[in-house]
């Protein structure tokens, strides 16, 4: 009841954070820019959305595929049909508790296809190490070929915050606090290293880590390191195309090119790693940041919540009917529940 308890905590917490960021922005609306809001949604061409929704599915594959590479190395022998049914199931989880989906998915292939879950997680973390490198060389590669158009609302929506969270640290003397605490620690395990290497949760623990080590130089190990660098680029430009097809969607819009939405696409990822799945605040970026392209506030709102919208109905569809899939198509495999 406790563990419930406070998972419905986390999902109403993340719920109103959300719906913080959207009464912030439509607290100031006349009725007539809400109205706007509403017909750009009427009006909107949807036909766009579904080509969106097939670069969105197609960086599904990608992924999967590019998982897939990281396992192989290290032993952990998965099918594409159970590897890309956990991952959409991740995804879906991830909507509910942020990183519930990366233990999900892990589980699945373990259920599933035997796969060692600490590998397999050690791959995952590897993934996100992976994605966030990626995501920085494409920030700075958009601030450098938008300075004079993002640099203003860079400066102000994301260094002075983050300087300021980082200052109040400094003089919190947090930092210094944690070094010496993990200081100590260490100090404690060497000293006490031949008893505690003896005990069950010591055995148990470092059993988990190797296994997380496997997972992590499994990047190294990969035996086409170019085709999986190819998948990577692939998955990007997948999330580039779903961004900028959905400019098409409203008549506003339709003339705008490929470097608002490279502005979108790094911008909003930013908004969803902050909020969980990006609820609230992805739609105030993407108006904020099209304003700066000459697209009224109201418009560029409003797309932001028809590409927030279709992606997030495509992973819960996905997510439901991949829960339901794959204990049919598993119906012959000896699985423990």
């Amino acid at each position: 009841m406790k563990k419930r308890i406070f998972s419905a905590l986390k999902i109403s917490m993340f719920l109103l954070i959300g719906l913080f960021f959207v009464w912030i922005f439509l607290k100031d609306l006349s009725s007539d820019a809400k109205k706007e809001i509403v017909n750009s949604f009427i009006n909107a061409n949807y036909w766009w959305l579904l080509l969106s929704l097939f670069f969105g599915l197609l960086s599904h594959v990608l992924r999967t595929l590019r998982w897939q590479m990281l396992m192989e190395p290290i032993g952990c022998k998965t099918t594409f049909k159970n590897t890309f049914l956990a991952l959409m199931i991740g995804y879906f989880a991830n909507l509910a508790l942020p990183r519930l989906g990366e233990v999900t998915r892990c589980g699945i292939l373990n259920k599933y296809d035997k796969v060692a879950f600490n590998k397999s997680f050690g791959t995952v973390i590897t993934e996100r190490v992976l994605d966030i490198l990626t995501f920085l060389i494409l920030f700075f590669i958009n601030l450098y070929l938008q300075y004079n158009m993002l640099k203003d609302y860079v400066f102000n929506k994301f260094y002075l915050p983050l300087s300021e969270k980082f200052t109040f640290i400094g003089k919190g003397y947090l930092l210094y606090g944690f070094i010496v605490i993990a200081l100590l620690i260490a100090v404690i395990i060497y000293l006490l290293r031949r008893k505690i290497s003896t005990l069950k949760w010591f055995i148990k623990i470092k059993t988990l880590l190797m296994g997380f080590w496997d997972g992590l130089r499994s990047l190294l190990l990969i035996k086409k390191p170019l085709l999986f660098i190819v998948y990577t680029l692939a998955i990007w430009f997948s999330y580039l195309m779903m961004t900028y097809v959905c400019f098409f969607s409203i008549k506003e819009t339709v003339g705008l090119g490929i470097e608002p939405a490279f502005s979108v696409l790094v911008l909003g990822t930013i908004g969803i790693m902050i909020v969980q799945g990006g609820i609230g605040i992805y739609p105030v970026i993407v108006a904020e940041t099209l304003a700066l392209y000459g697209v009224i506030t109201t418009t560029g709102f409003a797309l932001g919540w028809i590409a927030w919208g279709a992606q997030t109905f495509t992973i819960i569809l996905a997510g439901i009917i991949s829960l339901i899939v794959l204990p049919i198509i598993n119906k012959n495999t000896n699985v423990k529940t």
